[in-house]
């Protein structure tokens, strides 16, 4: 396991004064991140490879939104590798050992040349030391596409949003998506499904759906094939 402490920065917050559900993401993903690094497999490591561990998808867990201030733990372990796929988990602590968001998430080790998956080395998997997974309520890793969308308005891929895969980072869809929602929804449960890369210059086509207890939400081309769906609940 792996641990990264923190302090919710007002530069991070909402109206609210709380860390939204995407700032949630980008703790673990910097987590994430931190591990690698310090294990010797971080970006220039996949990079002088041609190799990268893609985001396939997101199932977060909120109990409670960190207010502005606040200190907080995030802890985050390889929980399985099958094939071409490696799942890792989260959870995010507050100061006196609360938890209040936690995560499954699973990623895809791509051969950056031929633009397909590829498995990872052994030497790889015996570094991250794989972990029992937590103990939830896992989720599909698919969302069910809705039968009816309402149209929003098209938003261009802007440059901040991309990272050093020069693609839209993972947590820019969730936010993207986020801005379609309504102000006063209280969500408990994120799940995002990863299609496909969008890139700097690309514009996404926003389509709402509300259904029963949740709200879907696809970024998408023109023509209507998704870069990602998110689901709220």
């Amino acid at each position: 396991m792996y641990t990264m402490r923190g302090r919710i920065r007002y530069s991070e917050t909402n109206a609210s004064g709380s860390l939204p559900i995407a700032g949630i993401l980008d703790y673990f993903q910097d987590c994430s991140v931190f591990q690698s690094e310090e294990l010797g497999l971080g970006v220039k490591y996949l990079a002088s490879r041609n190799r990268a561990w893609v985001l396939n998808s997101w199932q977060l867990e909120v109990k409670r939104f960190p207010k502005e201030c606040e200190f907080v733990t995030v802890e985050t372990w390889a929980s399985g590798f099958h094939r071409f796929h490696g799942d890792r988990n989260f959870v995010m602590k507050a100061g006196g050992g609360e938890t209040i968001a936690y995560a499954n998430s699973i990623w895809v080790y791509m051969d950056l040349e031929s633009g397909r998956p590829t498995k990872p080395s052994q030497e790889q998997i015996l570094k991250y030391q794989v972990e029992p997974p937590l103990k939830m309520e896992y989720q599909s890793r698919k969302i069910r596409v809705a039968a009816e969308w309402e149209e929003r308005e098209p938003v261009r891929v802007k440059k901040e949003w991309i990272d050093s895969n020069h693609h839209v980072n993972n947590s820019y869809y969730v936010k993207a998506a986020c801005n379609e929602l309504p102000e006063d929804l209280a969500v408990s449960r994120l799940r995002v499904e990863y299609k496909r890369q969008a890139v700097l210059g690309d514009i996404l086509y926003p389509r709402i759906a509300e259904e029963n207890d949740r709200i879907v939400a696809a970024l998408c081309d023109k023509e209507g094939k998704p870069y990602a769906l998110t689901e709220f609940q």
